[in-house]
Formats: C-alpha cells, structure tokens, sequence
C-alpha cells in the first residue's frame, strides 16, 4: 500500500495561517538609541532630514554630484521642505501646506474619485511648479542677450560708397575667428561648470549624514519583534504552503514599503519531504536487545494552535532506503574516523555507522560521504551534549541549550561539490516549458550533489541506547572518540558481531516541485544598471526564530525604513534589490537558481551581495566577506554600538582582535561570489549555542534567551542599513583594494605553509618540485598596483571636495570608471575558460573563494591548488599555480589598464 503524501506538502492546500493584519496589528514606536553625528527625534523628516544644508556644515564643503537624469520628478524644486526664516524647523502654516502638497498627500477624509482628483492636480501642480522653478534657475555659464532684428536693422552703420570690396574678405576671417574662440569656450564652460548643478535632487538636497541618522534613528524593535513573532508561528519547510504563504507576506510588506518592481519568481527543483511513519531506527537482533527510537521531538507547545505543527524529523535531500546492518560508532564521521577504524581492522562494509555532529568534519553531507565511500549501507548522525547540550549549560527550558530530545535536521546534498538544484547544475531550474538551449535535468541516480545511502538525525536520547548496546564489540574507543552522553560507562567502536540495527527511510520525492522567491529594488539615481543585492532565506526546517527568522524580520525592517526614505523622495545613487529567497536550507537552491537566472547581468552589474542568515543568537558580532568590505564594515562599527556594553561595536572589535573571516559555504552568499564573482558580506550577532535546525528554536527560545529586549535585532538592522548606504550611496565605492591585495599575500603564505606541511607528510617525488613562485609574484603585483588604483580616490577628494563640493563631468566620469573597475575586480577572479571552474567541480569559478572539496562549510583560498594537493596530485597543483597566477595578473592589470 502507497502512503498518500501529507496534505502540508500539496501545492494547493491552505491551512489557516495567520493573516497579514493579525500580523502587524500593533506597532510601538521605537526608541532613539543610536550612536551618530546628532540626536534627532522620530520627526526626522520635519527636522530637517532632506532639507536645506549650511555650506559650514558640510564635510569639505560637502560632495556634490553631476546632473543625472533622474525618475524621481517629485524633487525637482530645491524648496522641497521649507523652514521658517529664523532657521528653526517650525514651519508655516503656508509651508506646511506647501509641503504637503509635494508629498503628495491626499486628505484621509477625502474619499474614491475625488481624492485620486485632488491628487492628480496636486501632482500636475507640482510638476509645473517644479519645472518653473528648473527653467528659472538654469544658467549658461556665460550670459547672452539677443537683441531684435529690427533693432539690429535700424543701427547697422551704413558703408560709404567709396569702401573697397576686398575688405570684407578681412572681416569675414574675424567673424570665423570669433566664432571659434566662443566655440571653445562653451566646450571648456560645459566641462568646467556642470550645467544645473543639484537641481535634479542628485547632490544638494540629501546630506548623506543626515540620512544615515535617519534610518539608524528609525530602527523600531518591537516592529521587529512583531515580524518575528508572526513567522515563528508556523513552519516552513522549503517547497511547503508554509514557506508559500510566509513569502506571499513577504512580498505584501516590499510592496506596502513602496519598493520598485516587486514580483515573485518561481523555480521547479528536486525536493524530498518525510513520509509519517516512514522512518525508523531500531535494534532488530538479538532478541533479547530489541528496541525502536522514538525519532520525533516532543511536542514543543503544550497547547498548540493549528498552526503549529512540528516538521517531522529528516534529512533533506536524503536517499530513500530500508537497510540493516551492524551498528559501529565512528566519532566525527570523517574520512581520517573512518581510516581509523580501517587502521584498528574494524570493517565498516555493510554496517550502519553511528556518528556524531559537529567535529572533524562539519558537513552533515560529508559525514554521510565519507560513510558511503567507506562502505556504509546507512548513516545515523546524533546530537552530542557535549558540543550540544547540558554539558555545555542548561538545556531548554531552564537554558538556551539543546534538551535531550532535541534533533538537528538538515540537508545532506554535497554542498561543496554541486550548489544548488542538484538536477539543473549551472543552470536555472525555471518550468520545464522555459528551458533553452536544450537543457535537460539530470537524473537522481549517480547524481555528483547527491548522496547514495539512507541517513536521519537523532537525539541523544535515543542514541544513548545504541551506545550503550555495543558494549564489548570492536574495540574500546580512543579518549578523544568518547563524547557526553550520559550513561555509557565504556564506549566501544562496534565490529561485524554489533547488535543488527534496521535504518528505513521513506519519502515522498518530488523533481519539479515550486519553490518562490520573492525580490523587490528601489532603483538608483546616477546608475540605476548598478546593483547592490540584499538578501535572507525565510525557509526554515521547523519554527526558525533565530535561523533564518532574525535576519528575515531585521530585513523586514530595514525595508520599512528604506521604503519610508524613498517615499521622501531619497534615491541612491545605485539601485538596492532586496530579495527572501526560499529553499536555503536545500542545497541553497532559491537563491542559486536566481543567480544562474542573470549570472551574465550579475557579473557585468552586480556591485556586491549582503547577506544576513541567522542575525541574531547572541551578541557577538560577527562578519565574513571578500576583503573589499573591511574598510565600510568598520566605519558601520564606528558609529554603532553594543546595546549591553554601551560601546562602540568597532571598539570591542579591537579589543576582542576580531577579523574579519573568509567565506565558506554556508549560506545564500555561495553563489554570489563563488559562481558570479560579485564581493559578498555575511554577518550578524552569534552566542556560545542554541537549538539549531530544531523546532525548540522558537519565539519563546528567542525572547528567553536569544534577545529578550530584541535590542540586538535593533542593532543588527542599524549595521545592515548603514552598510547598505556605504555600498549603494557613496560616491566613491568604500571597496579597499589594498586590504584585498594585503590579504591576498597573506592567502599565498599560508597556502605555502600548508603545502610544506603537506610535502612533509608524501612520498610523491613531484612533491619537491612544486613551486609557488608564480603566484607570489603575482601577489606582489597585486599590491604595486592595488596601491596606485588607490591614488585616484585621494585626488578625487581633494579636487572635488577642496573645490567646494562641486565635481566636474569629467571627474563624474573618471569616477563611476574607477568604481567600474573595482566592482568588476572581483569578477575578473573568475575562471571562465572553456575548461574553467574548479576541476570537478566545475561549477565553482572563483580562483580565491570557494569550499574545498572535503572542507564544506570551512573558509578556504585557492581552492582548486588545495584540492591537488590534498587528493597528492603534485602535477595538477603545479598547474593551477600557474593558471591562477594568470588570472590573478590580469584581474589586477585591468585595475590600471
């Protein structure tokens, strides 16, 4: 008999999830703690926010862009806000009235057609008004006044008979030499003197420092909470109606926020989701130790409302299966575990493995892997207390730790090795109606993104009994093996006489099943083609307060904030896209698909990804990026603070010796910077542990133990709106090239180290002869020439800044050149050749960032030399030595050339 699928995964089922309205009933009005140039008050926008600018205020005389042509016609007038003559930010009736109009503010009594009325002649109003006010200030750097001809006619000396004809041909060459020297001038006057300076609201009317203390002043918690609250009330499980209906809000509040083009887009991938009762672990034999694991978590809530019911307990992207075999523990589940056991004469061929996670091996993928390839029919991998758990402090409900039923789930598709949707790799997985070129999915059989025998997840309470069953099999386990499970008094390996254990797992697997993410932008002024990607998966594998539903609600806010500001008539000078992708947690399948989607457009456009994942477990900060982003994270931390420490973050950053750590494969950043080469951040604020991927991670962990107060969810949306301001609105990009080229060097010596470790530990002759000279020299070059691109920034600021403010076209030019190039730097990073990529992995392009093979969620550099040297293929690293060098000496040429 055929289990019918459970009605939580159908496509079409609706559950009664809470409404967008009981969502966000209520809203507090948030404090005003922040740590900037001034105080300002929640009526910002009145004080003064987009208004006029003392010159003596203004850093340098303040930065002054180039006319641009602008969409943005509500701020064509330079009298957008009015202020009372005596300086004060009280304003006139008359003002006031004036200013309503220009916002376009329509009376709430004022009802149907003639409020759309009134409207519409405001706006018309307006736009006359504003183009007056444009035609009446536009000045030609030199004045002319252009008499009548009549006048001309009457006052023309008449010449007297006797003058000779042969003179004209003299006056002629004086009037083409004239004509000449006003061409020249008004060529030299047009470069010089940028015509209309600031009227198109590009320059003038915006302080940047007024805007930054605008949305960190704005940032409300309870609003936060509030959004957190309504998506921890139900799961939402990738390809479920919970992550559907989660994303429908989501993009309800990009639309109400007044973001451009919000839409949803829609990919068919390869999920798999727990049948009921189609998974078990039990002891089968011998008789007399039969035994069944309970699986499931126990009920969270003690009265739950329909709509919060519990994922079931699985891995994602796991392998169907019933198998049995014998059980043998196996530590970390790592290839040197497992080489261990081989080395001791324990055969793990046929045997269910029993591992723990975290350790040696932090890929739950590569645990079961390493499993497979050692000859494993099944994998079991439990929760340990003693990375997990009481050991470590009190467990839920008295503590933030994991409690004794407690199951980590979480997808086991080889992350490093394919990203994405494991069918379509390098691909978009769009409809099979939408494929082109003659695109075909591949098969789940033998799929390289996919593993090829059954595993589930288990807590300690139910892997205490298998333990303690093979006391006496194999052998005593070294001291390092023994983990903190209680009452176990010998652990012991397991061997071909362990008890039988039976490992099922059935499941409903679906190739094409609709996953949504959901995207919305505000459109930038100077170049709109430009974009900043901002973005946060909202699917979670169960409740998901601190993973993803921190970040998801913070990035809510900063969307309120950056809507509001735009509907001031704020514009960046380039377009911010926001996206909530969904199926993170498989694979990183949403936002991988999108990239491939417009990896051509991304690469030439893409000017870096911001990512947040889990925002807020704790309240340690932490970041990782591409080393352009040094420079704009700690002038964020400069003037942010740590709510506790009442300090700023950048000081405690100091004081901690924090660095800012590269980027391995844990999040929606992967395809950004490792498939399209776009510089990526992923940050937030992290703690000593809490439920990860369970269902106990919940609101109630959160507003116990997470965050009570939810001031570091405030913090954390003050951190991402200020950074998005950095990257988005200076006029000179803050990427720092030299710190990129310092940390490239750094890459090299240790690369160089490792390798030496490595040539140690081989009998490879080719060993000796590996040389990373071609690459330290390219290294070297990279910082020559990193250092003169850097030149341009320090001429730029004292030409235009100790020019009063004021940038010539020229200068424009040159500038949005110069922030081209470093934008694209990371793109030229790219192995793009025919046979580019990472060999075996072809997938992964970047030279510098991506996962090892075997590393998974690790930071690693030079990937491709690591992955020869590791596999002890001497002759394939020599060669990427050389084809990185190459690449690297013409990512940095194109900086200068």
């Amino acid at each position: 008999m055929v289990d019918e699928k459970p009605n939580k995964y159908e496509r079409h089922t609706s559950l009664p999830i809470p409404t967008y309205d009981e969502a966000i009933a209520s809203r507090p009005s948030s404090s005003q703690s922040y740590l900037g140039p001034e105080e300002i008050s929640n009526d910002a926008e009145r004080q003064g926010l987009l208004g006029q600018q003392d010159s003596t205020r203004r850093r340098h005389g303040g930065y002054q862009a180039p006319t641009v042509e602008s969409a943005r016609s509500s701020l064509e007038s330079d009298h957008f806000l009015s202020f009372s003559e005596d300086g004060s930010d009280r304003v006139s009736g008359e003002g006031l009235g004036r200013e309503i109009s220009q916002m376009e503010i329509v009376d709430p009594e004022t009802h149907g057609d003639a409020a759309r009325h009134l409207q519409m002649r405001r706006v018309i109003s307006k736009r006359i008004a504003s183009l007056t006010n444009t035609l009446s200030s536009f000045r030609l750097p030199l004045q002319l006044s252009f008499p009548t001809f009549s006048y001309l006619r009457d006052r023309v000396p008449r010449l007297p008979e006797w003058w000779p004809s042969s003179n004209w041909l003299m006056i002629g060459r004086f009037i083409a030499i004239l004509f000449v020297m006003l061409l020249v001038y008004a060529v030299f006057a047009s470069i010089t003197f940028p015509i209309n300076q600031g009227t198109a609201g590009a320059g003038r009317m915006y302080d940047p420092e007024s805007v930054k203390a605008y949305v960190q002043g704005h940032v409300d918690e309870n609003q936060i909470r509030s959004y957190l609250e309504y998506l921890t009330s139900y799961d939402k499980v990738a390809g479920t109606e919970g992550s559907y209906v989660a994303g429908q809000w989501v993009e309800g509040l990009f639309t109400a926020a007044g973001l451009d083009n919000v839409f949803t887009q829609r990919y068919d991938v390869y999920l798999n989701f727990p049948k009921p009762g189609g998974r078990r672990v039990a002891i089968t034999h011998p008789p007399e130790m039969v035994w069944a694991a309970m699986i499931e978590e126990q009920p969270v809530y003690e009265n739950p409302t329909p709509q919060q019911k519990q994922t079931l307990v699985f891995h994602g992207h796991s392998k169907s299966g019933n198998v049995t075999g014998p059980l043998i523990y196996a530590n970390y589940g790592s290839r040197e575990d497992f080489k261990t056991l081989q080395d001791s004469g324990v055969d793990v061929k046929g045997a269910i493995v029993l591992v723990r996670y975290y350790g040696s091996q932090g890929d739950r993928a590569l645990k079961v892997k390493a499993a497979e390839l050692a000859g494993a029919v099944g994998c079991i991998i439990y929760s340990d207390p003693a990375e997990d758990g009481f050991l470590k402090g009190a467990p839920w409900p008295e503590g933030r730790w994991r409690p004794s039923d407690g199951v980590q789930l979480g997808a086991v598709s080889l992350m490093s090795w394919v990203v994405g949707d494991v069918l379509t790799p390098g691909f978009a997985s769009q409809p099979h109606s939408k494929f082109s070129d003659g695109k075909k999915r591949l098969s789940k059989a033998n799929n390289p993104g996919l593993v090829n025998i059954p595993s589930l997840p288990l807590a300690w309470r139910d892997a205490q009994k298998l333990l303690q069953s093979l006391k006496g099999c194999g052998q005593k386990v070294p001291e390092s093996w023994i983990g903190g499970v209680p009452e176990v008094p010998e652990w012991w390996t397991g061997d071909k006489n362990s008890p039988t254990v039976g490992l099922v797992n059935e499941q409903d697997e679906i190739d094409d099943q609709p996953i949504y993410n959901v995207h919305g932008s505000i459109t930038g002024l100077e170049q709109h083609e430009k974009v900043i990607y901002v973005g946060n998966h909202r699917d979670s594998w169960c409740f998901g307060a601190a993973d993803p539903g921190s970040g998801t609600a913070v990035m809510l806010e900063v969307v309120r904030i950056f809507g509001a500001l735009k509907n001031l008539g704020w514009r960046p000078l380039r377009t911010i896209s926001f996206a909530s992708w969904d199926a993170e947690e498989y694979n990183l399948i949403g936002s991988t698909e999108s990239v491939e989607h417009d990896i051509d457009g991304i690469r030439l456009n893409g000017i870096g990804y911001l990512n947040v994942d889990v925002g807020v477990a704790g309240s340690d900060f932490r970041a990782s990026a591409s080393p352009l982003f040094e420079r704009a994270l700690m002038r964020v931390l400069s003037r942010t603070t740590d709510p506790a420490e009442n300090r700023t973050l950048r000081s405690l950053w100091d004081e901690k010796g924090s660095k800012l750590e590269g980027l391995g494969a844990g999040s929606d950043y992967v395809a950004f910077q490792d498939l399209a080469g776009c510089s990526s951040i992923d940050f937030g604020f992290t703690g000593p542990g809490y439920p990860y991927h369970s269902c106990y991670d919940n609101f109630e962990w959160m507003k116990e133990f997470g965050d009570p107060g939810f001031q570091y969810h405030k913090t954390l949306a003050q951190i991402w709106a200020l950074l998005i301001l950095e990257i988005a609105d200076a006029p000179i990009l803050p990427y720092d090239m030299e710190a990129y080229a310092s940390a490239v060097r750094g890459y090299v010596d240790k690369l160089e180290k490792d390798a030496n470790t490595e040539r140690l530990q081989t009998r490879s002759k080719r060993a000796t002869e590996f040389n990373l000279t071609p690459l330290k020299k390219a290294a070297d070059l990279f910082v020559t020439n990193a250092e003169t691109f850097q030149k341009f920034e320090r001429e730029w600021t004292e030409l235009v800044y100790g020019g009063g403010g004021y940038e010539t076209n020229v200068m424009a030019i040159k500038r949005m050149s110069h922030n081209t190039r470093k934008a694209n730097f990371e793109t030229h990073l790219l192995d793009l050749s025919d046979d580019g990529g990472l060999p075996g992995r072809e997938q992964y392009k970047h030279i510098l960032f991506a996962p090892q093979k075997w590393s998974g969620y690790d930071e690693a550099f030079f990937p491709a030399i690591r992955d020869a040297i590791e596999e002890d293929d001497w002759i394939l690293a020599q060669k990427q030595v050389e084809k990185v060098a190459d690449i690297l000496n013409k990512a940095s040429d194109k900086l200068l050339h």
